[in-house]
C-alpha cells in the first residue's frame, strides 16, 4: 500500500510541476492551442490522482480493489496526459511523437473504466 500512495503522491507532484511549467514558461514556446491542451493533460492526471488518494486512503473498497483502480489510473495518466504532453512539447522536444495521437483516447478508456469499475463495485457493495 506505501508504494502505491507514493507513487500517487508523486503523480501530483508531478501534475503540480507541470502546471506550473505551463503557467510560466512554456506558454512563450507554445502555440495557446498547445497550452490549453497540455493544461488538459495537467488537469485530467491531478484530477485522477485526488481520486486515487480517495480510493486508496479510505476504507470503503477492499485491497483487491484498490489494487485494481490503481492500475487502471496509473496506466491512464500515463497514457492519456502522457502523451498530450509530449504531442504538446514535440516541436519544442526536436522530436517528431504525432505516432502518440492514438494513445491518448486509449489512456482516456483506462481512466473511464476505472470510473465504471469503481461505480460497479460501490453499487455491488
Amino acid at each position: 500500500m506505501k508504494i502505491k500512495v507514493s507513487i500517487t503522491l508523486f503523480l501530483g507532484m508531478i501534475a503540480v510541476i507541470l502546471g506550473a511549467l505551463g503557467s510560466h514558461a512554456l506558454k512563450e514556446v507554445i502555440s495557446p492551442e498547445q497550452l490549453e491542451s497540455f493544461t488538459i493533460g495537467v488537469r485530467y492526471q491531478m484530477t485522477h490522482v485526488l481520486l486515487l488518494m480517495v480510493v486508496l486512503l479510505t476504507s470503503y473498497f477492499e485491497e483487491g480493489i484498490k489494487l485494481t483502480s490503481f492500475w487502471l489510473t496509473f496506466v491512464g495518466i500515463l497514457l492519456f496526459s502522457g502523451s498530450i504532453y509530449l504531442l504538446n512539447l514535440q516541436q519544442l522536444l526536436g522530436m517528431k511523437l504525432s505516432f502518440l495521437g492514438p494513445v491518448t483516447p486509449i489512456g482516456g478508456l483506462f481512466l473511464i473504466t476505472n470510473w465504471g469499475f469503481l461505480a460497479l463495485k460501490a453499487f455491488k457493495r
